[in-house]
């Protein structure tokens, strides 16, 4: 079965860095776009930033464009988020995502907090 499971959250002073990874499991990975998503308290879950399976292509939330960087690695089935310059607004559970067959999966996520 489809797995994902991130890792790499925990607590990150305001403008520090953060590296979040995923690692997946039960599909071909390197078929498929994944993607970052957040929920943070008090809003609706959202579209962090998404790859294309080559990694040729990326998108982001303008929330953080120019301040996170996905990337990922075909080889190793993991996907990552880099995190720079990071706000308390970042703060949330991150989760790892991806459409395959007719479903979406989604990973438990791991939290991220961001002290002013």
């Amino acid at each position: 079965q489809v797995q994902l499971v991130e890792s790499g959250g925990g607590l990150v002073q305001s403008g520090g860095s953060l590296r979040l990874s995923c690692t997946a499991s039960g599909f071909p990975f390197a078929n498929y776009r994944m993607n970052w998503h957040r929920q943070t308290p008090g809003k609706e879950r959202e579209l962090v930033a998404s790859i294309s399976s080559t990694g040729i292509s990326t998108d982001y939330a303008d929330s953080v464009k120019g301040r996170f960087t996905i990337s990922r690695d075909n080889a190793k089935n993991t996907v990552f988020l880099q995190m720079n310059s990071v706000k308390p607004e970042d703060t949330g559970v991150y989760y790892c995502h991806t459409y395959w067959g007719p479903s979406q999966y989604l990973g438990r996520g791991t939290q991220v907090t961001v002290s002013s």
